[in-house]
């Protein structure tokens, strides 16, 4: 699986642990920033993986910052993007099961190595479940339709 990673500086550190967990599961990893430690806003790293996702260069993706909060925010105003913002094993199935989760935010700030291990252990091995959770992930994207045509210049 090809993954988008990405994370602000809080989640830098946490980061580096996801990429070499990833790399280790054999998964393609393809890194969005930040590069450091060094402050960076989360949104301009995490609209890039997002972005990614979205028009399928990459399967899944992995957004840390402090409380996984504002990757989320960020990552969900992209058209075809269902960014869960999990905290434990449940969230992260139930992110996949009903939601069709295809990107994953953490909160580095919150949770240790090993919580995240399990977490995207969980989510990447997953399947969404369909049947009337479909219906429901169509009606989403139909509205993204819909509002695209709305907001276009002109």
């Amino acid at each position: 699986m090809r993954i988008a990673v990405s994370s602000d500086h809080r989640g830098f550190t946490a980061k580096q642990h996801v990429v070499e967990l990833l790399q280790r599961a054999n998964h393609e990893v393809d890194d969005f920033g930040c590069p450091s430690s060094q402050v960076c806003d989360y949104p301009d790293v995490g609209l890039a993986a997002a972005d990614a996702v979205a028009e399928g260069r990459c399967d899944r993706g992995i957004l840390l910052c402090g409380t996984g909060i504002g990757m989320s925010i960020a990552a969900n105003k992209v058209r075809g993007v269902r960014a869960a913002a999990v905290h434990d094993e449940l969230t992260a199935m139930l992110s996949r099961k009903h939601n069709d989760a295809n990107i994953l935010c953490l909160a580095a700030d919150l949770m240790g190595e090993e919580l995240i291990r399990r977490v995207i252990e969980v989510f990447l091995n997953t399947e969404f479940e369909g049947g009337r959770h479909q219906r429901r992930i169509q009606k989403i994207t139909d509205y993204e339709k819909r509002n695209d045509r709305v907001n276009q210049p002109g």
